[in-house]
């Protein structure tokens, strides 16, 4: 009997391969299509999402891995869907949920290993942003203490899970330390900042989701 791959198909994965380069490639030309083009990104990477359900066992950790990737589209597109509310606290909700999600999906059905010990360098990595951000976010001081907080718990709980999502996990929070750095200190980063901040942002979430659905596919969870 021939043996199941465990790899999630390629083919899934191209139309969000594809529409991240465009992104990319649109902001770093700064063309006004960028904008439009990033509200194409999650929606993508629900394909696979969607082409590999039925190897995921639990319809829990389906849920949690679309919610993350709806709650990401929604903070990709708070400024165009709420135009008329705050845009940071609405992206730091919306992202917030999508790592909470992240996070159970980590702990409940992707763990493969224990945490290693160099993962505290995500605790060293919210301490020293804290202290070199918190004077400029001003009365979101609160806000981004948690949701740095998050962001570290997301990127030292995927060093338990599959590679890919532990190399997805450093990505995602090397495009919001960048983001953070666009948002409250805007004269500190060059121009090409939001180019790389999307960049690492759509390889971090693409292998996330490469990594979860590689783990369901061999272990059937």
């Amino acid at each position: 009997m021939q043996r199941r791959s465990s790899a999630p198909p390629l083919w899934a994965f191209i139309p969000y391969i594809t529409a991240s380069a465009i992104h990319v490639a649109l902001l770093a030309l700064e063309s006004p299509a960028a904008g439009p083009s990033k509200l194409l990104l999650m929606p993508l990477l629900a394909i696979p999402v969607l082409v590999s359900a039925r190897a995921i066992r639990s319809r829990a950790a389906l849920a949690l891995l679309l919610a993350a990737i709806v709650f990401s589209w929604l903070g990709d597109s708070a400024g165009a869907l709420f135009p008329d509310a705050p845009e940071v606290p609405l992206m730091l909700l919306f992202f917030g949920i999508a790592h909470l999600a992240y996070i159970a999906l980590f702990i409940r059905h992707l763990r493969v290993r224990r945490m290693p010990w160099w993962a505290l360098i995500y605790a060293g990595w919210w301490v020293a942003m804290l202290t070199f951000l918190g004077p400029h976010t001003g009365g979101l001081l609160i806000a981004v203490a948690v949701y740095g907080l998050i962001l570290g718990a997301t990127a030292a709980l995927s060093t338990r899970c599959h590679p890919f999502v532990a190399v997805g996990g450093a990505f995602f929070l090397a495009s919001d330390t960048l983001l953070a750095l666009r948002l409250f200190l805007p004269d500190s980063l060059p121009d090409w900042s939001n180019p790389a901040i999307m960049a690492t942002y759509t390889i971090g979430q693409g292998l996330i989701i490469a990594g979860a659905l590689i783990a369901f596919r061999k272990r059937g969870v």
